[in-house]
């Protein structure tokens, strides 16, 4: 069974490198294990994918060797952990603004003592039964031990929350949702607001209190400069769409300079 890298990273004190893709784009998992990407971060929350094409996805990230942190579209038990069955090292979950909500995403997605999974054990997960041809046992210890969740912080409410969420055990991190979350704010008296700085200085305190893992998505190398000194060790840097973009402006650049 595959040994997530994004947790190899964090248990050494180091920072997880995780680039973004919403699209399928079986180059892109090859390109991002070559240059030293521990994770990629598959949005099916705002992407549509079927599910044979995220099972087809998930066989490109264990032949590279890279961890699938994935975001679903649904909360849904069965659906959860077949993700995990398919190869999944990480699930980060959008809007969790309580903590009755978070709770129950462990039952769902955490094998006993700590949750509810079910159990099945012939999946991409076990390299479809080979890695435990006698007994299942070893498939919940390493499940355990070498899948993580994350929920999503994006709501005043989820903020509130924090210090709660933060402490239910089988709650392996939280990723502030930045556009979100803003918007939202936007929403607040002013006196209510908060700004994104100090959201990433209170989760990051309320994550180091707790020895859980943050991150974020920031929108330059200067904030993300900010979340590495605050403690962040998930950095999620390198979105497909952008990278496609910033190349086909380049090439269009040098289309024009040769043709005036």
């Amino acid at each position: 069974m595959r040994n997530s890298k994004i947790l190899a990273k964090v248990r050494t004190g180091q920072t997880a490198r995780i680039a973004m893709m919403g699209h399928f784009l079986p180059p892109f998992v090859a390109y991002a294990a070559h240059y030293g990407y521990d994770g990629i971060w598959l949005d099916l929350e705002h992407r549509p994918f079927d599910h044979r094409e995220v099972q087809a996805m998930l066989a490109y990230f264990h032949l590279y060797d890279i961890d699938c942190l994935l975001r679903p579209p649904t909360r849904e038990k069965g659906q959860l952990y077949r993700y995990l069955e398919d190869g999944v090292t990480g699930l980060v979950i959008p809007h969790i603004s309580d903590v009755d909500s978070a709770r129950e995403l462990v039952q769902k997605v955490k094998f006993p003592p700590v949750g509810d999974r079910g159990l099945e054990g012939r999946g991409l997960e076990t390299n479809f039964g080979l890695d435990i041809p006698v007994t299942r046992d070893p498939l919940v210890a390493h499940a355990l031990k070498e899948t993580f969740l994350l929920v999503q912080i994006e709501t005043p409410q989820g903020l509130a929350a924090v210090e709660e969420i933060a402490a239910i055990p089988g709650i392996d991190g939280l990723y502030i949702g930045p556009q979100d979350l803003r918007i939202r704010m936007m929403n607040l008296p002013e006196g209510e607001r908060v700004s994104q700085e100090d959201v990433a200085r209170r989760v990051a305190a309320v994550c180091q209190q707790h020895g859980k893992l943050w991150g974020s998505l920031p929108s330059s190398v200067d904030e993300m400069r900010s979340h590495a000194e605050l403690g962040s060790q998930l950095l999620v840097w390198g979105i497909d769409v952008r990278m496609l973009q910033a190349g086909l402006a380049a090439s269009a650049g040098e289309l024009d300079s040769i043709l005036g």
